[in-house]
């Protein structure tokens, strides 16, 4: 690569606070630009954060020659909408999970991703850690014999007030924000999209999700369950489940730099340590390697829209009461 690639914030969202060190700690990258919609905000922030540029609108910086990438951290509604803007403008795009909220958006994603020839990629950053690539690594290789299912959860208390997560006009809701996750997670260990899918939902006051439980049923009699929730203790977890052993996995989401797996065969259970890297370095790496060298993104953008197509035929399932087939989604 001759030169950095240069990165632009669109909002001074909370999230950004996770991507900043990576993007600063990168030789490969530079973070050039934050845009508020106020001058004063974008000014307070890049002071904060010491960022070279402030812009005082989301045009103003897709308008920037100089930057290559924008990070979209928007609310879930507006992801689509930005990303478009920002890839037509020629600018490569790491939109935050989840990548849309319809088909309808990803696909016109997809597709301004290929008129526009540039790098469009979903924000999952657990899919670039190491703990993950082992996993799966560990699951391809037969260790566990044939996969029966995979289950998974990702819980907290959302305490706040007015939270975002809580609005169901910006795409709130406890599947959305979290349930994404295990999902995702299954899906990508069992390498295959869900036949059929059925979901339960406990509202809360503004009609979003507050928590939710699903089942994914895949081809060859292979099954996933997850829940998540706003409104229970903070908890992560993922166990596949083989016919020879299962994997055990106490921090799928959000592993540290050094973690640990747990391979159960019998009454015996191996501990597997693992030292990875900076946890949103991989997702950073990732993009870097699609613009310079020409890879494909590892979430491709049919994976992210197979993801939302799971979250809507549950979502769809509970309003229903019945499974939902994804049977030509």
């Amino acid at each position: 690569m001759d030169k950095q690639i240069n990165w632009g914030l669109l909002s001074t969202a909370r999230i950004n606070q996770a991507l900043i060190r990576p993007l600063t700690a990168s030789k490969r990258t530079r973070l050039l630009a934050v845009a508020s919609r106020s001058l004063s905000s974008a000014e307070a922030y890049a002071r904060e954060w010491k960022i070279p540029r402030a812009h005082e609108s989301y045009e103003a910086l897709l308008a920037d020659p100089e930057i290559d990438v924008i990070y979209n951290p928007l609310p879930n509604h507006l992801h689509a909408e930005w990303t478009i803007k920002a890839l037509r403008a020629g600018k490569h795009v790491l939109c935050e999970k989840p990548i849309a909220l319809t088909l309808a958006e990803v696909d016109a994603m997809t597709q301004a991703a290929k008129e526009s020839g540039k790098v469009l990629a979903e924000a999952f950053m657990y899919r670039h850690h190491a703990q993950t690539l082992k996993a799966k690594e560990i699951v391809d290789s037969g260790a566990l014999g044939k996969i029966q299912l995979v289950k998974g959860a990702f819980t907290f208390n959302l305490t706040r007030e007015g939270d975002i997560r809580s609005k169901k006009e910006t795409g709130g809701g406890s599947i959305w924000d979290i349930g994404c996750y295990p999902i995702s997670f299954a899906r990508m260990i069992i390498g295959a999209e869900p036949l059929e899918v059925f979901g339960w939902r406990v509202a809360g006051e503004n009609g979003v999700d507050d928590s939710f439980y699903g089942q994914m049923k895949f081809e060859g009699g292979v099954h996933a369950q997850f829940d998540s929730g706003f409104k229970s203790p903070f908890r992560t977890m993922i166990e596949i489940v083989g016919t020879e052993a299962s994997l055990s996995i106490p921090a799928p989401f959000k592993p540290e730099r050094s973690s640990e797996i747990f391979l159960s065969r019998g009454s015996k259970a191996e501990k597997i340590k693992i030292k990875g890297g900076m946890l949103y370095m991989g997702e950073v790496d990732d993009i870097c390697d699609a613009i310079a060298e020409n890879k494909a993104p590892r979430i491709s953008l049919a994976d992210s829209r197979g993801n939302v197509a799971a979250i809507l035929a549950l979502l769809e399932s509970a309003q229903v009461g019945k499974p939902v087939s994804l049977v030509g989604r």
